[in-house]
C-alpha cells in the first residue's frame, strides 16, 4: 500500500487558511489572535476543509487523530468530528461533475484516533481516473491525516473548480455545519457542490458577531460571492444594528462588484418577536444598499428557508437544522448564489 499525507503532493488542501504539520485552521496568525476566544478557538474546526485528488484506486484507506474527542450530545459524531468521501463522476445538476457518495467514518467514543476505508462501487463509471473530495470534520479539529491507496494506484491534482474563486460564508453554528449527519450535509457544502464552486466556511458557533477584525479579513478575501449569515450571533438586535451595515460598508468598499447575500435566521419562529426585529435590521441595510444604486446584493428573508410543510422536522432542537432542514436552506440560499454568482 503506498501512504500520503494530507500535506503531500498531489493531494489538495481547500477551505482552510492555514495547513501545515501541527497548525490546520481556518484563519491565519494575524487574524487568529484579534479575534474574540470562540472564534479562536472554533477556528481549529475544520468545517468546509477538504482534501481533493485524482486517483483510479477502487479503494482508499484513511486514519486521522482529532484534536478533541467527539462529545457533542445533540450531533452526530459522523459529522462533528467524521470524514466523508465522494466519488466525482459523469454530469452533475449545475457542474461537470456527478458526486457518488462513498461512506463517512464514525468516531468510537471517547477516541481522538479515527481510522476507516472507502470503496469505489456500483458507479456508471467504474474504471480510470476520477476525482475524489473528502470532506473534513464539521465541529472538530484534526492533528494529522493520512491515506492509504492499493499499490500501483494512481494519484494525480484533482480537476480545478468550475468556479475557483470559493463563496465564503460567515455566521453562526448552523453556518459552521451543526448538527449535519455528515460534513457534506452543511448547506454551504451543498451548494458548493451543486455549483461545482471552491468555498469558505466561516461559520463560528455562538461566536460570529461582526467584529471589524474579521470584516475586515473577510474583505481582503479573493471570492466569487459573500453570504452574511451571523444574524443568530449578534447577542441582541441593538447589536446587529451597529454592526451590520457597517459590516457591509466594509465588504463592500473593498470590493464593489462582489455579490453579497444577506442572510435571516431560519428558525424564525422559534423567537418570533425577536426574528422579525432582526429582520428588520438585514432588510434596512438591503434597502440601504439599493438605494445607493448597489445592484449586487440580494436579501434572503430566514422564514422563507425551511418552507412550510414538515417545518418541525427540519431542527434538532428548534434552532440547530437537520438534514432536511440544510437541503432545504441550500435550495434557497444556493438559487440567490447561482443567481448573483452567474448574474441572472
Amino acid at each position: 500500500m503506498a501512504e500520503y499525507s494530507m500535506f503531500d503532493s498531489p493531494v489538495k488542501i481547500y477551505g482552510l487558511a492555514v495547513a501545515e504539520p501541527g497548525k490546520i485552521r481556518r484563519l491565519p496568525d494575524d487574524v487568529f489572535d484579534k479575534v474574540n476566544d470562540g472564534v479562536t478557538g472554533l477556528s481549529w474546526h475544520t468545517a468546509g476543509g477538504r482534501l481533493r485528488f485524482r486517483t483510479d484506486a477502487d479503494k482508499i484507506g484513511i486514519k486521522y487523530t482529532l484534536r478533541d474527542n467527539p462529545n457533542m450530545s445533540h450531533m452526530a459524531f459522523s459529522g462533528s468530528s467524521g470524514v466523508d468521501c465522494y466519488f466525482e463522476e459523469g454530469s452533475g445538476a449545475y457542474g461537470s461533475f456527478g458526486t457518488m457518495f462513498s461512506g463517512c467514518t464514525h468516531p468510537e467514543i471517547g477516541k481522538k484516533e479515527v481510522s476507516g476505508e472507502f470503496l469505489r462501487r456500483n458507479y456508471p463509471n467504474n474504471s480510470g481516473v476520477v476525482d475524489v473530495t473528502l470532506n473534513l470534520p464539521l465541529y472538530n479539529g484534526i492533528e494529522s491525516l493520512t491515506l492509504t491507496l492499493p499499490d500501483g494506484a494512481k494519484i494525480e491534482p484533482p480537476t480545478p473548480y468550475e468556479i475557483e474563486k470559493p463563496i465564503v460564508f460567515y455566521g453562526s453554528s448552523i453556518t459552521q455545519g451543526g448538527c449535519a449527519s455528515k460534513p457534506s450535509n452543511a448547506y454551504t457544502s451543498i451548494i458548493a457542490e451543486k455549483l461545482c464552486a471552491d468555498h469558505i466556511n466561516l461559520g463560528f458557533s455562538g461566536s460570529a458577531r461582526g467584529e471589524e477584525t474579521i470584516c475586515r479579513y473577510i474583505a481582503g478575501l479573493c471570492m466569487s460571492c459573500f453570504v452574511m449569515d451571523y444574524d443568530h450571533n449578534a447577542p441582541d438586535v441593538d447589536h446587529l444594528r451597529r454592526t451590520h451595515l457597517p459590516f457591509y460598508k466594509i465588504i463592500r468598499e473593498a470590493q464593489p462588484d462582489l455579490p453579497i447575500i444577506f442572510v435571516g435566521r431560519p428558525d424564525y419562529e422559534t423567537w418570533l418577536d425577536a426574528s422579525e426585529k432582526r429582520a428588520e435590521v438585514i432588510l434596512d441595510t438591503f434597502s440601504y444598499a439599493v438605494n445607493n444604486g448597489d445592484r449586487n446584493v440580494i436579501y434572503v428573508p430566514g422564514r422563507d428557508l425551511f418552507e412550510r410543510e414538515m417545518r418541525g422536522h427540519c431542527t434538532v432542537d428548534g434552532c440547530h437544522p437537520t438534514d432536511l432542514g440544510f437541503w432545504r436552506m441550500a435550495q434557497v440560499i444556493g438559487e440567490a448564489v447561482a443567481r448573483a454568482i452567474k448574474g441572472n
